[in-house]
């Protein structure tokens, strides 16, 4: 791929972005933030207008991925997304530098959630809901929705998702790439628009309907109001958004088979039982450590249940600060920071797939013991054969592990204490966004050197590329020819 249809194709995707400004732009005009529109409407028209320019300039040729480009392209895509994301939160001037505005726009568009901000509550709303559609973009995927509206990229678009897409199965479902990533976008919308029609049921402004679906779907976690969802002091908000983090956590893939009446393709999936066994035995569990601190089981299941949908699903919303709670329910919401959502949700973390197959590799493991000449495989979704998913998330185990290491010893680097660090460094690389100690939920990442919170971008953007969409970069061999 050559140096102009890289750009073309980079400047393409910003574009789409772009466009996105148009409803936080609107807002800040019925709003009477005029103060805001320079910083919105600017980044729109310069991102439009050279989208446009590349577009029609390089219309006439092929567009064919290799290998590397592949992955160079998609990196630096994300790069591209979460720099241009950040110049409306710089321009506005309620951002103190351009290391805290970049990592809130790779903070929104990887989904993390986490945030610089003390105050978020005197942002202007429209800046506030740009925060919350960052989360919805880079859910489902920039690169995906592109392929959606333009199928511009022709041979190189399964690729290209595959590259931005999770977990460590990724296929099509449906012939073409772009009528897979119409339809995914398509639930997924249409999944937000239910969200807030039930926000605004609950008591929600229209404004704050919006931002929280967007947040939500996107398993974000940016809120408008300091002490996020707790701030209402709704139980039918907490609950509206306790089922909709746990619905963005599963395989969207899953939501299509609904849709055509394939039940059972959701019936056989193993990793959404095993999803479902987890939310539930958590919630049950940590519920069950809150009673003497609620006064009673079913009203520490609200805030367990929520925590825990929270922190699977990676969106980070609060409705207590779990830095509060008895030691064994703090445990167990450690213990999730581990697991993550599906495959194929907006979720980040680990993948619950992922635990499925290396725990049905030991007990394959411990059978060859019991019987050496025996031959087991694994069983997913009720077909057999999936061994060779062992080694691929044997490395991804190791990759990511190394990779929350070294995280861990850079944050001691910038003043952190070891649990703080730790819990941080899963926070970025999983894309969470609350962590314990100093960076819990009640507490922001704009106490953190510059130096750290550019390198916690890094961590994040790896995370929800998937690690090796990245870090492949870095080896010798990717560059030779």
């Amino acid at each position: 791929m050559d140096v102009f249809v890289f750009f073309r194709l980079i400047f393409i995707v910003l574009a789409v972005v772009g466009i996105s400004l148009l409803l936080p732009l609107g807002v800040a005009v019925a709003c009477g933030e005029n103060s805001v529109v320079p910083s919105l409407l600017i980044p729109m028209i310069v991102s439009v207008a050279l989208g446009l320019f590349f577009f029609f300039a390089g219309k006439k040729k092929t567009v064919r991925f290799s290998t590397r480009s592949v992955f160079l392209f998609v990196a630096s895509a994300w790069i591209f997304i979460s720099l241009f994301g950040s110049v409306p939160l710089l321009m506005s001037g309620e951002f103190a530098s351009f290391a805290d505005a970049f990592f809130e726009s790779c903070s929104g568009f990887t989904t993390t959630g986490a945030t610089v901000l003390s105050d978020i509550e005197r942002l202007p709303r429209s800046l506030n809901l740009w925060r919350c559609e960052m989360h919805w973009l880079g859910g489902m995927g920039i690169i995906a929705l592109t392929v959606a509206l333009l199928p511009l990229l022709g041979v190189g678009g399964f690729n290209l998702i595959k590259a931005e897409s999770t977990g460590p199965e990724k296929g099509k479902i449906t012939p073409k790439m772009a009528n897979t990533a119409e339809m995914l976008w398509i639930l997924y919308g249409s999944l937000t628009l239910l969200l807030a029609l039930a926000l605004k049921i609950c008591g929600m402004d229209a404004i704050d309907c919006i931002s929280y679906a967007f947040s939500t779907l996107g398993t974000g976690g940016f809120a408008t109001r300091n002490a996020s969802v707790a701030s209402y002091g709704s139980a039918p908000i907490e609950i509206v958004c306790t089922v909709f983090m746990f619905l963005a956590g599963v395989n969207f893939s899953l939501y299509f088979y609904i849709v055509t009446g394939k039940f059972s393709e959701v019936r056989r999936n193993t990793e959404l039982k095993a999803y479902l066994v987890i939310c539930l035995v958590s919630s049950i569990l940590i519920a069950v450590f809150l009673v003497p601190q609620f006064g009673g089981f079913f009203s520490a299941l609200r805030y367990s249940a929520f925590q825990v949908a929270s922190i699977v699903s990676s969106t980070g919303y609060m409705t207590s600060d779990y830095l509060s709670w008895s030691p064994p329910a703090q445990f167990v919401i450690f213990a999730l920071f581990f697991v993550g959502g599906c495959s194929g949700s907006t979720a980040g973390g680990f993948k619950v797939v992922r635990w499925c197959i290396l725990a049905k590799q030991c007990r394959n493991e411990m059978m060859k013991m019991l019987h050496p000449h025996g031959v087991f495989s694994i069983r997913l979704n009720g077909s057999a054969g999936r061994n060779d998913l062992v080694f691929t998330i044997g490395s991804f185990v190791f990759v990511y592990f190394a990779l929350v290491v070294f995280t861990t010893f850079l944050g001691t680097l910038g003043h952190l204490d070891v649990l703080t660090s730790f819990t941080a460094s899963l926070s970025m690389v999983g894309n969470i966004g609350p962590a314990f100690g100093s960076l819990g939920p009640a507490d922001n990442y704009g106490v953190l050197p510059p130096a750290l919170k550019f390198w916690y971008c890094f961590a994040m953007i790896a995370g929800r590329l998937e690690l090796y969409n990245l870090l492949i970069l870095f080896l010798p061999e990717f560059w030779r020819k």
